[in-house]
């Protein structure tokens, strides 16, 4: 309630701060930097006094954008530099407005590199905006040394992985974004680690995102922005004693010429990963005693993930572009699924084990085409894109079951058939409108279709007998979604200390699910829901700057999770889904600050049928299904500071977070468990050691967790890294990851009259050993650089 408080106080505060008016000295100077294909450059801005050029300030951007405060002076030189572009001088004079926006400045063409400079500056990991947003820096950090997609997330600072999905922390559940374009979790695997510039962490989305999710992660890719021919090599070697060892290799080539950019990628992995599952169900009723022991150890084997992508950008002229891209990526998975699963009761003493032989395929395919055009020199912009994806996976598991009861031997041998393919398709066009310096209007509308197939044939032979179909396990499963969607959005200022924007966006879901389970059925549903979202942010000085937020936002049931079907785990555990599951629905309230290089936010997050999944009892005595569902009601509150800072020799980035979660429920027979705040810790350091190596250290602790249904247990990790250039275009790195294996996820829950503790062993614990060569040869050109327009101070959505 106190952090309720403070986030209501904040937010009435940003109203009634006056906005003092300064002398007549022009106050904060911005800016955006772009090239001809309208891409965000990189480089540092400085002021040089009139007339004698004397330095007064600097400050570097990363992502076109630049905002110099504190001028305090009538006329000045802006000096812009960039390893990308030559050298830029424009003269600023005070004009009547205290803060002077000059507007998207063009470099035409880039400039003449020679393969001998480097970049020897450390780049902060994070960046925190006026509204909110985190980006978070990759190429160049400790980051960097990630072999996928998703162990960069895992680093990332407040990003929580738990069972593949990924949380904003204080949030909840975030959607994936590529370039800005939504893409599915599937995709997540065909992107190349190596090709990853940044990441932006979105906590309040605007109506112009998707409204699934709580929260937007948007995966930001390298650009090509010179002229020429450029490419790295990469090799990673992993070694675990928990896993085995695999190795991965990169390779990237780009090359521009004129009006052509052509980009492609492949990368390979092959070897071992592990991961073991301890979970222990009791039933302490003298008249209902049960105890499982259960172990599930996946020792699996790697022989092909491969991801690879071909891409082409053609410039039509300075103001239009189309682009064509091609990602696709291949998993072959072998190994094996070992289970051991010890039951006692009352009547039984027994022991079961199951051995599968995996045999796994799967095919991930999919395709971009955008159309780009710039319509004035305010910024304003029209896209229309489109995205096919087919993702086919082919299972193949023979499965070796055996068991002991009472001293009884017996056996079975399965297999498990099954062939699931996803075709997903989305349109959507926006118009971006400028109509002055503050003023801007965003508009869009977007069509997704969903195709989702899945046949399954389980076999069981008794005792060595014939194969016959279990219809219990065996299904066919068909899911069609569309959901059209429109959305508006306004952005304003009030005088030069105040921002603001509102939207709205509407989706109507449409879906029908066809299976064969229980002699076939057919589940449909259709609705239709707004979502609002309000924000405003004032500069209360030159150093302070408040904000505040409201969003709304929809979780879908995942596809799989509507469908009745029973998957196999093992004799005693299946997975089921549950056609019963409706959408949750959040409302979510953020109140922050940003100081010097502090950022503090306060929210609360009301969220009404909460999904969450638990184990529940099955149809026989000992069995146990897993199986999601919805609950009544969630409350979240959580309080946030981050600093950062950056000095020749260290840079450093620190957060500390606390969440409370409280669930409710009415109809279960759940126990809740009374609700304790959660914190979470995080640093990352990179030390400059001369011009010999660099030292990074990256750490970071999740406390304890109560809420709803789950007592989650602490987890950490400690991440300890070396870089070292050694040669020309050779780098070469070393990792020891989560040093002290403090990853897994273990905790405890009760559903109804059963006692569930469980322990989640990942593959973390690991030296790998980087090899990055890079090459290229870039061609000189001439440039040609001009101020054009007005846009807004800060073009972060």
């Amino acid at each position: 309630m106190k952090i309720l408080i403070v986030a209501i106080t904040l937010t009435i505060a940003l109203f009634i701060v006056p906005a003092a008016v300064n002398a007549q000295n022009i106050s904060t100077i911005s800016g955006k930097v772009v090239n001809a294909a309208n891409e965000p450059l990189l480089g540092n801005v400085v002021l040089l006094a009139v007339p004698d050029s004397g330095f007064i300030k600097g400050a570097g951007f990363t992502n076109g954008a630049f905002e110099v405060p504190a001028v305090n002076l009538k006329e000045v030189f802006l000096k812009l530099t960039s390893l990308q572009f030559p050298d830029t001088v424009i003269k600023v004079q005070y004009n009547g407005q205290q803060h002077v926006e000059l507007g998207t400045i063009v470099i035409r063409q880039s400039k003449f590199q020679l393969n001998e400079v480097r970049v020897t500056s450390q780049a902060p990991l994070v960046r925190y905006a006026n509204n909110g947003n985190i980006e978070v820096n990759v190429a160049n950090t400790v980051l960097a040394s990630s072999a996928s997609v998703s162990e960069i997330l895992t680093r990332t600072p407040n990003v929580i992985e738990n069972d593949g999905r990924y949380s904003v922390f204080g949030k909840g559940e975030a959607i994936i974004y590529l370039n800005g374009k939504l893409i599915t979790s599937e995709r997540l695997a065909s992107i190349p680690s190596s090709q990853i510039a940044r990441i932006e962490i979105i906590s309040n989305p605007s109506s112009k995102y998707d409204a699934e999710g709580k929260a937007v992660i948007n995966i930001i890719t390298k650009m090509k922005v010179d002229e020429g021919i450029m490419g790295t090599i990469s090799q990673y070697l992993t070694w675990s004693d928990f896993a085995g060892s695999n190795a991965n290799t990169f390779a990237d080539l780009s090359y521009m010429k004129g009006k052509f950019t052509l980009v492609g990628n492949y990368a390979i992995l092959f070897g071992k990963t592990r991961e073991v599952l301890h979970t222990i169900r009791t039933r302490p009723a003298t008249d209902d005693y049960m105890n499982s022991d259960l172990r599930t150890d996946w020792n699996s084997k790697l022989k092909n993930f491969s991801t690879f992508g071909l891409g082409a950008q053609y410039n039509i002229n300075e103001k239009s572009n189309i682009s064509l891209a091609y990602n696709g990526y291949l998993e072959n998975l072998g190994g094996t699924q070992d289970s051991r699963n010890t039951i006692i009761t009352t009547a039984d003493n027994s022991f079961y084990t199951s051995g599968i032989a995996k045999k796994d395929v799967l095919w991930n395919h999919s395709v971009t085409l955008n159309y780009n055009r710039t319509l004035d020199t305010l910024g304003s912009a029209f896209f229309i894109g489109s995205q096919f994806s087919h993702y086919d996976d082919e299972i193949d598991d023979f499965i070796d079951e055996k068991n002991i009861v009472n001293g009884q031997h017996g056996g079975r041998f399965l297999k498990n058939n099954v062939d699931h393919s996803i075709d997903i398709s989305s349109t959507q066009a926006d118009l971006t409108k400028y109509f002055d310096a503050n003023n801007k209007l965003e508009a869009g509308a977007k069509f997704s279709y969903v195709n989702n197939t899945s046949g399954t044939d389980f076999l069981v032979a008794e005792n060595g007998g014939d194969y016959k179909p279990d219809t219990q396990l065996s299904n066919s499963f068909k899911y069609i979604e569309k959901v059209p969607a429109a959305y508006v959005n306004y952005s304003g200022a009030i005088g030069t200390k105040t921002n603001y924007g509102f939207g709205v966006r509407g989706e109507w879901t449409n879906y029908e699910l066809n299976t064969s389970v229980g002699g076939g059925q057919l589940i449909s549903d259709n609705y239709f829901n707004i979502f609002p979202n309000v924000s405003i942010s004032t500069a209360v000085s030159d150093k302070l700057r408040l904000r505040a937020s409201y969003v709304s936002r929809i979780t879908r049931p995942r596809y799989q999770s509507l469908n009745p079907l029973v998957v196999y785990q093992d004799p005693f555990t299946t997975i089921e889904g549950n056609p019963n599951l409706i959408p949750e629905k959040t409302h979510s309230f953020e109140a922050g600050a940003n100081y010097r290089q502090f950022d503090f936010r306060v929210g609360y997050n009301y969220v009404l049928d909460p999904l969450d999944a638990a184990a529940l009892r099955g149809t026989t005595p000992n069995s146990y299904v897993l199986k999601a569902i919805n609950l009544d009601k969630g409350y979240i509150y959580y309080a946030a500071l981050s600093k950062t800072f950056n000095l020749k020799w260290w840079t450093s980035t620190n957060t500390a977070n606390l969440s409370y979660n409280k669930l409710t429920d009415t109809r279960y027979n759940f126990v809740m468990v009374d609700p304790k705040p959660q914190i979470y810790l995080y640093s990352s350091n990179t030390f400059t050691v001369g011009n010999l190596f660099k030292l990074q250290l990256l750490a970071w602790f999740l406390g304890d967790k109560a809420y709803g249904l789950y007592y989650d247990n602490s987890r950490s990790t400690v991440t300890l890294g070396i870089e070292k250039d050694v040669l020309k275009g050779l780098k070469l790195k070393f990792m020891a990851n989560d040093i002290f294996h403090g990853t897994n996820a273990s905790g405890t829950y009760g559903v109804g009259q059963t006692d569930i503790y469980y322990n989640r062993t990942y593959n973390t614990n690991y030296f790998r050993l980087i090899a990055t060569y890079s090459f290229g040869r870039l061609t000189k050109t001439n440039y040609k650089s001009k101020a054009t327009g007005q846009s807004e101070n800060n073009r972060a959505n």
